[in-house]
């Protein structure tokens, strides 16, 4: 519930500024305010309610705590700590007293057989034990007569030597009576009275087992009705704070009613400030559809005057580029006809180069025919002598 206060809370205070931030510049929201205070007083109705039904389910299930608390109270000691408790130490209490009853009537019965001599052996074996039997008896009546649950300061009394050595006294003081019963079995009246009281210490070990098994589911019970005192104190300090925390959230809800009739009142005037603000917002929207008109045939004249800029830009540019290819055209022709101009130039010198050899080739030529005409001439005058010569012969 306090998570569900902290949560009214916080929406409470963003509720405040939201509503007292309100600005007439901010007309478009001004129309789903009113909605939103309703939402929101929608909500915190239904906050409130969940509240309410929380409280009512918290206060009911103390009550209920409490009235099963007060009739456990009003109850005796006994019936805190269950009828199985009483039923047990019932039991408890008949088995000690038969059992003790048959014991004495047993050794009484065979108190001639036992000599001072048994009597003094038997005592050694009890002589470190301290008295029981009538402190089980006292015992298991101030579990009844006790207005507290307390468990017994000293759990050491509860000694089976000490009902033996009570007994033994019996004995020697001749107080015993003689009970016919069925503690010792019948197989039993033939042993002797050691064997007889062996078994007699062997059974009251047992029954002091069983005695303190008793003792201590007592003691489990008390620990139990003490834990359900403390939750019953802690239910009374819940059912205290869940009080408290009620009177604080009906306060809660007083100051939400508060706050929603001021958001009312706000909302009303917030209506009229509306009204004005949507006849402006009309006005306005008047003139911006005016100035919107207006201001698409600027832009439509703008982009006329921006597409005829960009033709223009065109043309110039196409002119600019085709007195540049022009140039270039021009520079390439006179670049062609200064490299046709060399290769001429070129040409004409090896044409001369080539006309100074075949010059050159021609003299050497006639006088390779001189020299060959010569040679034919004394070739002719060799043969006509070596002719000579032989017309000799």
């Amino acid at each position: 519930m306090s998570a569900g206060r902290r949560l009214a809370a916080s929406q409470v205070k963003d509720f405040v500024p939201a509503r007292s931030n309100i600005h007439p510049s901010s007309a478009p929201a001004m129309k789903q305010r009113p909605r939103d205070l309703l939402a929101k007083e929608e909500e915190y109705k239904r906050l409130n309610a969940e509240l309410e039904a929380k409280t009512a389910e918290l206060v009911r299930q103390a009550e209920e705590v409490m009235k099963g608390q007060e009739k456990m109270l009003s109850k005796p000691v006994s019936s805190h700590i269950g009828t199985d408790i009483l039923e047990d130490d019932e039991k408890l209490r008949e088995f000690l007293s038969s059992d003790v009853t048959s014991l004495e009537s047993k050794v009484s019965k065979n108190k001639n057989k036992v000599g001072l001599k048994a009597t003094q052996h038997s005592r050694p074996c009890s002589a470190n034990k301290g008295k029981k039997v009538t402190n089980v008896k006292h015992k298991a009546t101030e579990l009844h007569a006790a207005d507290d649950v307390a468990v017994p300061a000293d759990n050491s009394d509860f000694s089976l030597v000490k009902i033996i050595h009570e007994i033994e006294g019996k004995l020697e003081d001749g107080s015993l009576v003689e009970v016919e019963d069925d503690v010792m079995p019948s197989a039993c009246n033939e042993m002797g009275t050691e064997a007889q009281i062996r078994f007699l210490k062997a059974k009251l070990r047992v029954m002091q087992e069983e005695l303190d098994k008793l003792v201590h589911e007592y003691n489990k019970k008390d620990d139990e009705n003490t834990t359900l005192s403390n939750r019953l104190k802690d239910t009374e300090d819940e059912r205290s704070r869940l009080q408290k925390t009620a009177g604080i959230q009906q306060t809660q809800i007083e100051k939400y009613k508060h706050l929603a009739d001021e958001a009312h009142q706000k909302s009303d005037g917030l209506q009229q400030q509306l009204s004005s603000l949507q006849k402006d917002l009309e006005s306005l929207k008047r003139s911006q559809r005016q100035n919107i008109t207006n201001q698409n045939a600027t832009e439509v004249r703008l982009n006329r005057a921006l597409e005829e800029v960009e033709k223009y830009k065109t043309e110039l540019n196409k002119l600019k580029q085709g007195n540049k290819d022009t140039a270039n055209q021009d520079r390439g022709k006179i670049e062609q006809l200064k490299t046709e101009n060399k290769r001429l130039e070129k040409q004409k010198a090896e044409l001369m180069t080539g006309f100074k050899k075949q010059l050159k080739l021609i003299d050497i030529l006639k006088r390779q025919k001189m020299h060959i005409e010569a040679a034919k001439m004394l070739s002719f005058t060799e043969e006509e002598f070596i002719k000579a010569l032989e017309w000799g012969n």
